[in-house]
């Protein structure tokens, strides 16, 4: 029941008020929604994309599909999805599958999808597969600051 030691450190440096929710182990970020009894539209699902000049971190709510040829012409790069020994490489502290999407605190650019932009507060998994942090919408938002914001998404 903790969160990455990177992500934790990033988090507590920028001053941001969080809690935790501890969950049993899930496999996805739907499954993590339903075993925390949280809302799937305020669970923020991170996928890790690679281009020719390196990664980029997608995302989404868990209740959307990335769609991939509009996320290409967002940053105007072929993209395709990291291998799991990327995402262990970029994101050591975490499970794999339970990457966070606060880019900044592993030196990943983040692309953030819009339907995410009003939520009143968010959850996203800590770095491992049984806890998800919580923060308010708009702490939400001053964590992903740096992150470009687009549509490419849909419900899934």
């Amino acid at each position: 029941m903790t969160i990455a030691t990177k992500l934790r450190d990033y988090i507590d440096g920028q001053g941001i008020a969080y809690d935790t929710v501890a969950h049993h182990r899930t496999a996805t970020t739907s499954q993590s929604a339903q075993a925390a009894h949280v809302p799937g539209s305020r669970l923020a699902k991170s996928v890790v994309v690679h281009h020719e000049m390196g990664y980029v971190l997608a995302v989404v709510p868990s209740t959307h599909r990335i769609e991939l040829s509009t996320l290409q012409d967002v940053v105007d790069r072929r993209l395709g999805l990291a291998s799991e020994e990327e995402v262990s490489s970029l994101f050591a502290d975490c499970d794999i599958g339970a990457v966070p999407p606060i880019g900044s605190a592993y030196d990943v650019p983040v692309i953030l999808d819009e339907s995410l932009g009003d939520a009143s507060d968010v959850y996203f998994e800590g770095g491992d597969h049984k806890t998800l942090v919580h923060v308010s919408g708009p702490n939400f938002r001053s964590l992903m600051k740096d992150a470009r914001v687009a549509r490419f998404s849909h419900l899934s």
